[in-house]
């Protein structure tokens, strides 16, 4: 460059481009600070987080009411009061219903699941069974259940339930050489796949009743003698959750609020007054700290003070209005996180209308039906598979065991119905539907959690029962002219039926 080029005007650079990045919840910064970028498997992710997460579900369960809610809500909805029920449709070889194989076959799991046959203590009846497998799903994300075979139980067939605290999730064997691998005490295969459970010979926490050892014995269960039910989040995750983990912090924080808000009211009712004399004459403090008068002060009772001595009155103001409108909002989150409406979860039908109510029920009980369908095929129908599988190998049924899949692929169980908000126009919506050949009856009684043959059946006894005794049916379900009435009595057509 040369010496005059120096006093040219120089032209000024362009401005320099700034990148920006294609996703705002990519950005870094101070906002972001506690965002964790981590990109750890889901195992490594639930090793050291899964006996934490699980301890505090329960502690939850134990003694938040909202907690506590929540199961019930769960039990009640997805496994309801009878269970799952079996249902048999198995053809004959003339293609009609093999109707004495079927009730061959309902009858016997049901006499099964009675109580003290079902499980090898005794203790349980089929539904509590199901509803055990609910409960230990949500609170601890998994549940283990036991098969064993012996003569000892009714059909040679019983369930044992063993917690996932014995299922060592800190037990971790490396794959050498193309062995078998064991994660969180599952033993796994190339293909992950679970080959063996190691399970822990007794609990760990019962200290109380069993000895304390140096070292832990693991006895090994082949896969195919344990059901581990769980939800798999995320490809290749061989623990399961708990249910409650996405809500857990904010149970946590609303119960510390709502206890920190009855502390306060309660201090707030309890106002004490003091009586101040010029010399201090008579004051008397129940202990001393040190040269600090200490007294005990209870709900309506009045003290005086030594002479100098000035009183700070405490006044607390809170819970104020702003009180109820947080909590609502924080417990709309959490029945968001679980999965429940928030009138089922805080039992608040305030400002609630039918059609608010309605869609609540409707998108509430899709979610009950996907867990049904969950239960059914993760648990129920494995277990009733191999029940079958026994009874017919073990000649305790008068049907072969060359028909196990005939009559285990015509099986079906139906989770329990609901009622409808309003069920009259349920009802009649359904009527228009069968008129329109919309819906078939099969369709209308599984809204009410039966099935065809179930109802058709029911109503033939009814008729056969009634003249036994000498009584009119007075309804002709499938014969009469069935038009829908509204509540003022009158048809859909506007006239008086």
């Amino acid at each position: 460059m040369g010496f005059f080029d120096s006093f040219k005007k120089k032209e000024p650079e362009p401005p320099k481009r700034v990148l920006k990045r294609s996703y705002a919840g990519a950005a870094v910064s101070r906002l972001f600070a506690d965002f964790t970028t981590d990109s750890k498997s889901p195992d490594a992710e639930l090793k050291n987080a899964l006996k934490i997460l699980r301890s505090r579900s329960r502690e939850l369960a134990r003694n938040n009411e909202y907690a506590r809610q929540y199961l019930n809500l769960m039990k009640k909805n997805v496994v309801g009061r009878k269970g799952f029920t079996l249902q048999v449709k198995a053809l004959n070889s003339v293609g009609d219903l093999d109707m004495s194989g079927n009730d061959e076959i309902e009858k016997s799991f049901a006499t099964w699941g009675k109580l003290g046959n079902c499980t090898v203590d005794g203790k349980m009846t089929w539904v509590d069974v199901q509803k055990m497998v609910m409960e230990t799903l949500i609170r601890d994300g998994e549940a283990f259940i036991v098969k064993h075979y012996s003569s000892s139980f009714k059909h040679n067939f019983a369930l044992q339930f063993i917690e996932p605290d014995q299922i060592d999730e800190t037990y971790t064997v490396p794959s050498k050489n193309g062995s078998n691998e064991i994660r969180m005490g599952v033993e796994l295969d190339k293909y992950k796949r679970p080959v063996a459970y190691h399970v822990l010979s007794n609990h760990p926490g019962d200290l109380e009743y069993v000895s304390i050892t140096n070292s832990r014995k693991y006895i090994r269960l082949p896969a195919d003698r344990v059901y581990h039910v769980y939800q798999q989040m995320r490809p290749g995750q061989t623990r399961g959750e708990p249910w409650m983990a996405p809500a857990m912090s904010a149970i946590k924080q609303l119960d510390g609020f709502r206890e920190a808000a009855v502390i306060n009211a309660r201090i707030g009712a309890s106002k004490m007054g003091f009586f101040t004399s010029p010399a201090g004459d008579g004051f008397v403090a129940d202990e001393m700290d040190g040269h600090t008068p200490i007294m005990t002060a209870d709900p309506g009772t009045f003290h005086s003070l030594p002479d100098g001595v000035n009183f700070t009155a405490f006044d607390p103001q809170f819970p104020s209005s702003d009180f109820d409108p947080f909590h609502k909002s924080v417990l709309k989150g959490i029945s968001s996180a679980l999965g429940v409406s928030y009138t089922a979860l805080a039992n608040d039908l305030e400002a609630t209308s039918y059609s608010s109510i309605r869609q609540g029920a409707l998108e509430e009980r899709d979610t009950y039906s996907d867990h049904q369908g969950f239960i059914i095929d993760h648990f129920v129908r494995p277990v009733y598979e191999d029940w079958l599988k026994t009874v017919m190998g073990m000649g305790q049924l008068s049907l072969p065991l060359a028909t196990f899949d005939k009559f285990s692929q015509a099986s079906e169980f139906r989770g329990r119905a609901w009622s409808w908000v309003d069920p009259l126009k349920e009802m009649n919506a359904s009527i228009a539907g069968l008129k329109s050949g919309v819906l078939s009856l099969q369709d209308v009684a599984a809204q009410y959690g039966k099935d065809v043959e179930e109802l058709l059946s029911q109503i033939k006894k009814d008729k056969e029962l009634m003249t036994q005794f000498g009584i009119s049916y007075a309804f002709e379900p499938y014969g009469a002219d069935h038009t829908p009435v509204t509540p003022d009595g009158y048809d859909t057509t506007g006239e008086e039926p």
